[in-house]
């Protein structure tokens, strides 16, 4: 049995599948959502949009919430998916759109856009004149990919569905489940996570941040240690089996 005992952060269902999953590895976890997925009002604009997608060489969805609101706005409103030209930024956004029957093409390491970006599959998708290209996420986030490929000369917009917020909790919710439970590891899956996870802490930001913070990227790792988080482990990936093998290679602390 591990001496690990993570607090995941993740919304709600997605807590609920890695707790399985590090529970069948022997690591004890507890669950408290720093963040809740509100899909956006639907709309005339939405609807235009998802129409244009026909028409885009590239599709990118950035999360497992754009996935699933976005086939179930498609099938709302009638409009087929196009067959081709689905990126994601990690397996698990993937494979919510492969289980709708959809090819996508997909990092084999790292999730994030850089190694989308890295991907030749995507460069020869927007190779070419009047490139359109549809980002599909929440609202805000990081405009790298639109950055990046509009230096490449495609043409780029955003279909945006739902927006992040963090869940109502009492004061002093976060150090108190941290202290009942004698965790010793937090999980967070994203840089907004972080943001979240500082926000409830409020003035126990410095006790809160002495524990081992387990995150997806080199990127929020940069921010976890700005922000003075003392011991941050990169899992290289946000998705499940990175977290098993960054805890896994992580040793624990003695008590």
């Amino acid at each position: 049995m591990s001496r690990w005992r993570l607090l995941l952060t993740r919304p709600e269902a997605d807590c609920a599948a890695l707790a399985q999953t590090l529970a069948a590895a022997g690591i004890a976890s507890s669950s408290l959502p720093l963040l809740a997925i509100e899909p956006l009002p639907r709309s005339d604009a939405h609807i235009r949009q998802l129409a244009a997608l026909a028409g885009c060489q590239a599709i990118i969805v950035v999360s497992k919430p754009a996935a699933r609101l976005l086939l179930e706005r498609l099938h709302e409103a009638g409009i087929q998916a196009p067959p081709r030209g689905w990126f994601s930024v990690g397996e698990a956004t993937a494979a919510v759109l492969q289980a709708a029957g959809l090819q996508v093409t997909y990092p084999a390491l790292g999730d994030d856009s850089e190694a989308l970006l890295a991907l030749p599959a995507l460069r020869q998708a927007i190779a070419g004149a009047r490139v359109q290209v549809m980002i599909v996420r929440g609202v805000g986030g990081r405009e790298l990919l639109a950055e990046r490929l509009a230096e490449q000369g495609a043409s780029v917009d955003y279909l945006e569905l739902y927006r992040r917020c963090l869940p109502d909790y009492p004061s002093g919710t976060l150090v108190r489940r941290i202290q009942a439970e004698r965790l010793n590891g937090l999980v967070v899956s994203s840089g907004q996570g972080l943001e979240h996870l500082q926000q409830m802490a409020g003035a126990d930001w410095p006790q809160v941040a002495s524990l081992t913070l387990f995150v997806p990227s080199a990127r929020v790792a940069e921010h976890a240690r700005a922000a003075g988080a003392q011991q941050v482990v990169d899992c290289r990936g946000a998705n499940a089996t990175a977290l098993l093998a960054a805890v896994q290679r992580s040793a624990a602390p003695a008590s």
